[in-house]
């Protein structure tokens, strides 16, 4: 089991730009599928990006950020992180980062063209981010 842990969160206004950092501990010695997921007040969860922390695989991002967010990972610094640039009042919410080993999550989510939070076994506590208009 890995834990992780979200920082990088904060408040902006339309068109700034955050990056959210999500370290992981434990047993990180394993390739894992990293996930980003959001959630608004009163709205479903919706996953937002998925990096293969072992490299060599095209990563997934939602139509709904595409163009706008980036995600990438550090394997020296065992962060994963998520670019966020020009933010959108419709970007506020809670963001979470997910794990799960293996790469198959990734392959998942490119096949389907949307993530699968269920499938995760390991998230992190959440970091807030806010966009003003």
């Amino acid at each position: 089991q890995v834990q992780l842990l979200e920082s990088g969160g904060g408040s902006v206004e339309t068109g700034g730009s955050l990056r959210l950092s999500c370290e992981a501990s434990g047993s990180t010695s394993r390739s894992y599928s990293v996930g980003w997921f959001r959630q608004a007040p009163g709205k479903e969860r919706e996953g937002v990006a998925v990096i293969y922390t072992g490299g060599g695989r095209p990563n997934y991002i939602a139509d709904s950020v595409k163009g706008r967010f980036t995600i990438s990972h550090n394997n020296a610094e065992k962060t994963t992180y998520l670019q966020m640039s020009p933010l959108k009042p419709e970007d506020t919410a809670m963001y979470y980062c997910a794990a799960e080993p293996g790469h198959w999550l990734l392959s998942k989510s490119l096949s389907l063209g949307r993530m699968t939070g269920g499938d995760y076994g390991s998230w992190g506590q959440g970091t807030q981010v806010t966009v003003s208009s």
